[in-house]
């Protein structure tokens, strides 16, 4: 048997820290939308009695580490499912290390399609339960579209869908460490109104000029990164509405409504940057496609 599941990357449309909880992990208070830049997880069981995993992007991890293997492990414990055996292979279109979800979006699509695979019918907010203990951001990966996030990014609300628009994905050559980013946004206890929230009211009045004015990340001001600086530089120089980095970094995103611009702001891009997509927010999440 075999399957293939379309995982969607995710941007921040929004990113407020709140505190350090007694715990170590953080509140935290978001909007998050999936768009269509995607990895395709295709499983395909196999009489091996263990979960191998296959990657085609250099540096991905393809063992016990990898949080596909650790979501194939969670679905047979928790569903009490023998693993017969499987071979999980990502196609990965997303960057890593960008903060767009890439390893937290394979995680989801292994529940989802090892759910449709072996029919054990689990409801979607069953599959994000399992999804919650492997990362804060798979239970959003599995059901997507606009959604506020808070708690420690696991307890979501859907929203109304942000409208039409073009988005620009831009990933310089950097990596952060979320570890040390949010380190550092404890050092700089932020006091400032939650964006948030004005993003939220800014999704139901339908208003793209303040939808882009709100876009805001607590991230992208604690790391100060030049090279991020550089690219919402190019993307605002291309007429981009608005722009803003998207997790803990560092890709950056551009908010367009005219597609000649973004391409336009795509090339110009292309020209520095390896990593740039054009892309258009979605409504879904993980999606079984065969």
């Amino acid at each position: 048997m075999k399957i293939k599941v379309l995982a969607p990357a995710k941007i921040n449309l929004s990113l407020d820290i709140l505190k350090r909880r007694p715990d170590g992990y953080h509140d935290v208070s978001m909007v998050m939308q999936t768009i269509d830049l995607y990895d395709t997880v295709t499983i395909e069981t196999n009489d091996s009695g263990k979960t191998e995993i296959s990657c085609n992007y250099p540096g991905v991890p393809c063992d016990k580490t990898n949080i596909a293997y650790k979501a194939a492990e969670a679905f047979f414990n928790n569903t009490r499912t023998e693993n017969p055996g499987i071979h999980i292979n990502i196609d990965k279109k997303i960057p890593t290390q960008a903060g767009m979800a890439g390893g937290s979006t394979d995680g989801a699509a292994v529940i989802v399609g090892l759910n449709k695979l072996f029919t054990t019918y689990l409801t979607p907010k069953s599959m994000m339960e399992i999804g919650s203990r492997l990362g804060a951001d798979v239970p959003f990966c599995i059901e997507g579209g606009t959604q506020r996030a808070s708690g420690t990014g696991t307890e979501l609300v859907k929203l109304v869908n942000l409208p039409s628009c073009y988005i620009v994905v831009c990933k310089p050559p950097v990596s952060v460490s979320t570890a040390e980013a949010y380190a550092l946004c404890d050092k700089m206890n932020f006091t400032h109104p939650p964006f948030t929230l004005e993003l939220v009211k800014a999704l139901y009045m339908r208003d793209m000029y303040l939808i882009t004015s709100s876009l805001y990340n607590d991230f992208e001001v604690a790391l100060d990164l030049e090279e991020v600086k550089d690219v919402k530089h190019i993307m605002y120089k291309c007429k981009a509405r608005g722009a803003c980095m998207t997790g803990s970094g560092s890709a950056v995103f551009a908010i367009f409504s005219s597609k000649k611009r973004a391409e336009k702001c795509v090339e110009k891009l292309k020209e520095t940057y390896s990593d740039v997509f054009l892309c258009s927010p979605v409504k879904n999440g993980c999606t079984i496609i065969d």
